[in-house]
């Protein structure tokens, strides 16, 4: 498995590297001020020399740093959820509940491969209990509004994202110890998909998607971002126990889902009247911004493997 995740970590960087130069040749044959595109751009790739080397560092220490890691990617997300949202004085305790009890509890279920209390912890008990404190405070203004954000919020920046350490505790036959490597797939197929589609909209994009709720997004970037990461998933198959054909239909239905999930963030952010999540790294928004193609990709990806290649 080592082997495979260096050739994974080399290529990575060879992309990163690659883009690096192609940018800062592109700045400085560019008229100044530099174009929003071209600082965009800069912006987008050195925060993904962070964010890959985060990754790197996790990947090392494995099961544990894996949970870790996405813990705190929940934490912080949940954070910028609960920060656009209206809240009042008696929402304190469940929201204090939701950082406190919430993402802790979710994450050590994963981290015991405790499947049957994973699945329906949070959509379950978690959101019969939400509404209950908070109606025991008796403020009704607003009531349906407060409760429906809190439980989405833990939805999406717990209960979603806590599928991807998950994937470390299936158990698929013939791939036993090397599970770390669907985690590897699941993000690089996703996020490769969503910079792919950038790529795409960009160079070809004439069609808008869905103009109310992203403009950004392009017919043309979608297409030609969907089966380029299928394509690059049936590249990486070595790295998984599916076939080449297979591991290009997971990729599709991963990153088709990823792409719902933008799509329904940025209908959240729309309703919110904010252009990001927050302003945690510079050029991708908030962790929110860089989360909400996992948020939809990671339980299905997951129930995916778990039914048809586990025993």
């Amino acid at each position: 498995m080592r082997h495979e995740i260096s050739i994974l970590i080399v290529g990575l960087l060879a992309v990163l590297t690659t883009a690096s130069i192609v940018a800062a040749i592109l700045s400085a044959r560019a008229p100044k001020p530099l174009s929003s595109t071209l600082v965009n751009l800069t912006q987008r790739i050195n925060a993904w020399w962070v964010m890959v080397a985060l990754m790197t560092v996790a990947f090392f220490f494995g099961r544990y740093g894996m949970t870790i890691l996405f813990a705190l990617i929940s934490f912080a997300a949940l954070r910028e959820f609960v920060t656009l949202t209206h809240t009042r004085r008696s929402d304190h305790w469940v929201l204090l509940g939701m950082f406190g009890i919430i993402i802790p509890f979710q994450y050590w279920l994963v981290w015991t491969a405790w499947y049957g209390l994973f699945v329906i912890f949070i959509p379950v008990y978690c959101f019969l209990l939400m509404p209950a404190i908070t109606a025991l405070h008796g403020d009704t203004e607003r009531f349906l509004e407060r409760i429906a954000a809190q439980q989405w919020a833990v939805m999406i920046s717990v209960y979603c994202v806590s599928h991807v350490p998950a994937l470390l505790t299936l158990n698929v036959p013939g791939f036993e110890g090397r599970t770390l490597l669907l985690i590897a797939f699941l993000i690089i197929v996703v996020q490769g998909s969503d910079v792919l589609q950038y790529i795409f909209g960009k160079l070809f994009g004439k069609h808008r998607f869905s103009p109310n709720v992203s403009p950004s997004k392009t017919w043309e970037g979608l297409i030609g971002g969907l089966v380029s990461a299928s394509l690059l998933g049936a590249l990486l198959s070595f790295v998984t126990p599916f076939s080449p054909l297979q591991a290009a239909a997971v990729a599709f239905v991963a990153c088709s889902m990823g792409f719902l999930g933008g799509l329904v963030a940025s209908a959240i952010k729309r309703d919110q009247g904010v252009k990001d999540w927050g302003h945690l790294i510079e050029g991708h928004g908030g962790m929110m911004d860089r989360t909400d193609s996992l948020v939809f990709a990671a339980p299905v990806f997951f129930h995916i493997v778990r039914y048809f290649w586990t025993v």
